[in-house]
């Protein structure tokens, strides 16, 4: 098939490499613009920008997709077949999701009608789930509403951060979108059950500041959500520390012991307070502007003492 390919994250990669794999013709990348990062706030291209000048892949970056003329233009002149949509990041305008022979896929990272929206990866692991999957679906004008074509459930490993269950994802996600286009014209259409619809809104990085009077479990939940962007966080002295590894620990916190004190100092961790008296074990961390490091090799350097706080 002739396909028009719209994504930003490396979370589409496996999928454009597949489509390219199985024959497909990528006819145009469509992808966000580069955007400022680092300390100089270079402009940086995201990944599949990359992939596309590595493949020698035409590309486009339309700032505003609803309202650009020339992204319209150039995918009416190219006459896909199919737009295959993965992790994008605008709301793609109707003049483009119907344009195609087989209208638009869109490889989403939950089992729809759960965990609709920009983050459902974190939001399945903030929430506790065990199961998670891949929904193919026939994109429409609404919010991941359109009838699905097919889904695949995953287990969610107990100790997976976002980083590493969205690799798993997005293989899956890739192999199963292949699957989809192999059979378009056989494929049953089944309607989403709009009441059973949840939600997983865009992250923030103020999202991942620490609330220490929260239980330990909530805790590791939020760790594992938002590792590695956008970082739980914690202060220390007025030093921002990434928290990128933890436990909730089963020892409760000793009688008059508060939220965010630390506890204990061992090789394995910094044991901390947490509400409900739980304690939480801090097993790596990152101080602002420098390295990832055990957080037993920041406390032989930060003077740091049983009964001092995180804020």
């Amino acid at each position: 098939m002739k396909i028009v390919f719209f994504g930003s994250p490396a979370l589409g990669l496996p999928s454009l490499k597949k489509l390219l794999e199985a024959g497909h013709s990528i006819a145009l990348i469509i992808t966000q613009p580069d955007r400022p990062s680092g300390r100089g706030k270079k402009l940086m291209p995201c990944p599949i920008k990359k992939a596309a000048l590595d493949l020698n892949i035409s590309f486009y970056q339309p700032v505003k997709i609803r309202k650009d003329q020339t992204a319209l233009d150039k995918i009416k002149e190219i006459k896909p077949d199919l737009n295959v949509v993965v992790a994008y990041g605008q709301i793609i305008p109707s003049s483009i999701i119907y344009l195609p022979r087989y209208n638009s896929l869109n490889v989403h990272f939950s089992l729809l009608p759960k965990f609709r929206g920009a983050s459902p990866v974190q939001w399945a692991l903030l929430n506790g789930e065990e199961k998670t999957g891949i929904t193919i679906f026939e994109l429409n004008e609404k919010m991941d509403e359109g009838d699905i074509l097919m889904q695949e459930e995953m287990n969610i490993f107990p100790d997976e951060n976002a980083a590493e269950l969205e690799d798993r994802l997005a293989q899956k996600g890739a192999d199963l979108l292949i699957k989809t286009i192999a059979q378009i014209d056989k494929l049953k259409h089944i309607k989403q059950d709009h009441s059973q619809a949840t939600y997983a809104p865009k992250i923030s990085k103020e999202d991942g500041k620490i609330d220490w009077t929260k239980s330990s479990i909530t805790i590791e939940r939020q760790v594992r959500a938002f590792t590695p962007w956008p970082s739980a966080f914690t202060f220390f002295k007025d030093i921002r520390l990434k928290i990128h590894k933890g436990r909730k620990i089963e020892k409760e916190a000793p009688p008059g012991s508060s939220a965010g004190e630390i506890l204990r100092i061992k090789k394995e961790g910094i044991q901390v307070c947490c509400g409900e008296g739980g304690t939480y074990l801090i097993e790596s961390l990152q101080p602002e502007n420098r390295k990832r490091m055990d957080a037993y090799a920041f406390f032989l350097g930060a003077e740091i003492k049983p009964r001092d706080k995180f804020a």
